[in-house]
């Protein structure tokens, strides 16, 4: 069947695997559908440029099409797939050795309001923009991935702890400690909190 023919928009994720599974050419709507986002969370957890970004997330594709067979459907999708790019991103990154030391965040401003209003910071939206990055880019790797899942991805506990192996409670703690450490680091930035 030609690609052409396919309408992706009427498939559901497990309709889509399992005609993945009998003709290649569907394999394109779960790229199609999950490659924006997959991408946007390399960029966020990871040191990569755009090309390096594009490498990592080719590689785990490639990974997902082999290991199609093995989808749980008791599973989300999305956060197996997650779960895939995370350990891909992860893997490149050490073999780079620079990880940690050179990433800028993009965040847009829903993004940067959410997590601003959960953690009650008062201060201009340019500013808070900057102390965002600034402060994401120093949290250690563990901290900033639930951030990053919780408040950029919209990912619930449960999708957390399914992408990163963890159990809820873990995900919990960890999201807990990281907007403590969050917002310590903010206080001392001299931005304010609501009290």
């Amino acid at each position: 069947m030609g690609s052409s023919m396919i309408n992706c928009d009427e498939l559901q994720d497990k309709e889509i695997i399992r005609r993945s599974l009998e003709d290649l050419e569907y394999f394109r709507c779960l790229y199609d559908r999950y490659e924006p986002r997959l991408f946007r969370y390399i960029s966020k957890i990871s040191r990569t440029n755009h090309e390096e970004a594009e490498d990592i997330l080719q590689e785990a594709f490639i990974k997902i099409w082999r290991n199609l067979n093995e989808f749980d459907s008791s599973m989300k999708l999305s956060s197996w797939l997650y779960r895939i790019v995370h350990n891909e991103t992860i893997s490149y990154c050490r073999k780079k050795r620079s990880f940690g030391k050179d990433l800028t965040l993009e965040i847009d401003d829903d993004q940067m309001q959410d997590l601003h209003a959960d953690l009650d910071v008062e201060s201009d939206a340019e500013h808070k923009y900057l102390i965002t990055n600034e402060i994401l880019n120093q949290l250690p790797l563990k901290y900033k991935e639930c951030l990053i899942l919780k408040y950029f991805e919209k990912m619930s506990y449960e999708e957390i702890s399914d992408i990163l192996k963890i159990p809820e409670g873990t995900v919990a703690v960890r999201i807990n400690r990281a907007k403590k450490i969050f917002k310590k680091t903010a206080e001392k930035e001299n931005i304010s909190f609501k009290r």
